[in-house]
């Protein structure tokens, strides 16, 4: 008898990444089938159909395997995710470890980081680190927590050389990040929500994006998993968790079901045309330079709208304004002043960058 259809969902799901991330190693350290690496054995399996010793190992992988950490918060979508990858990692000969983030922001936070780590030990993953972090104010409490878990999770990663850290995002997590992004009015990209892949060098890895909620907190259940529900993410007070509770719920029983499955439809068809858009802009962004790299208004103007405004967000970036800092209204200002010029005054950014018309060139720098 197989594994329950929520274990097994998780599983498959997990393979997948795994598979990707093995095959990726594989090619980019030159491993072939002969060489007998796990990697390389991986890849022949993939070409043949068949199962390879890797596929077929299940012992723990050898010291020099790829590592692949998993981000645990001790919910239920991430313990499910560490389940899996405790599971599957060294079938195909990977080493599986994992990493908790103690925010400091609730009572106790720092013993129960402690007991996520050890339901991580106990699940055979390792090494398994819990990391405390110092979270800011910059840009809201969930931003700013978002900002110290996601250094904390890439300086473990680097210090132990991972090849990717899996995170526990969900579906339902997916249509929340699209609606976020529609209230805030920032344009396709932030409505194309999560990437399935992202971080520097893809390091960043949700093999949940097609799978609900539901589905990883069943798996949990018929494991017999502890999992910890973090108060936050019922508390009023933030914004994702009034979405969440109230928001969704509400859309539900106006539109009938399925909105969650369309917003994470949205997400993707939306991503496919930012990743087009930004393509085209970065193939245009040389040609409305002059000979000094300065931007000529003129050439700008005669861009699409949606691709000269991409290049616009891009030279702030590149001068200096933080990227999650920068606004739809920051670029529609910077755009007046190459179709809407009346002689109006320099555009402040985030970042103390100034955007300025000067003789028919767009001046961005450091003020």
């Amino acid at each position: 008898m197989g594994p329950h259809p929520a274990v097994a969902a998780i599983r498959l799901a997990v393979r997948r990444v795994l598979h990707d991330i093995a095959t990726g190693q594989a090619a980019e350290h030159g491993s072939t089938a002969h060489g007998g690496s796990g990697q390389g054995a991986v890849a022949v399996a993939h070409r043949t159909g068949g199962p390879s010793t890797a596929q077929r190992h299940r012992g723990p992988a050898p010291a020099t395997a790829p590592l692949v950490l998993v981000a645990c918060s001790g919910g239920a979508d991430s313990m499910a995710l560490a389940s899996a990858l405790a599971f599957e990692a060294p079938r195909l000969g990977l080493r599986a470890g994992g990493v908790t983030v103690d925010h400091g922001l609730q009572p106790g936070s720092a013993l129960r980081a402690e007991e996520v780590a050890l339901r991580l030990r106990e699940l055979g993953l390792e090494p398994v680190e819990s990391v405390t972090v110092t979270v800011g104010r910059d840009g809201g409490p969930e931003a700013a927590a978002r900002d110290a878990r996601y250094a904390a999770l890439d300086a473990t990663a680097e210090r132990h050389g991972a090849a990717a850290v899996l995170l526990g995002h969900t579906r339902d997590d997916q249509a929340e990040t699209v609606l976020l992004g529609l209230a805030r009015g920032s344009g396709i990209r932030s409505l194309s929500g999560m990437a399935a892949v992202s971080g520097a060098d893809g390091r960043y890895r949700r093999p949940f994006l097609q799978l609900d909620r539901q589905t990883a907190r069943k798996a949990c259940l018929v494991q017999s998993l502890p999992v910890w529900d973090d108060p936050h993410n019922t508390d009023p007070a933030y914004t994702r968790s009034r979405l969440r509770h109230e928001g969704l719920p509400a859309l539900e029983k106006a539109l009938g079901k399925g909105v969650v499955e369309a917003l994470a439809r949205t997400a993707q068809l939306s991503r496919d045309d930012a990743d087009a858009l930004d393509a085209w802009a970065g193939q245009a962004e040389s040609s409305v330079r002059d000979a000094e790299g300065v931007l000529e208004c003129a050439k700008l103007y005669a861009l699409p709208p949606a691709v000269r405004r991409r290049v616009l967000r891009r030279a702030a970036i590149d001068a200096g304004a933080p990227a999650g800092s920068l606004f739809a209204r920051h670029i529609e200002e910077m755009d007046r002043l190459i179709t809407g010029w009346r002689g109006q005054g320099a555009i402040n950014l985030p970042g103390k960058v100034v955007a300025q018309r000067q003789g028919g060139r767009l001046v961005i720098r450091q003020g």
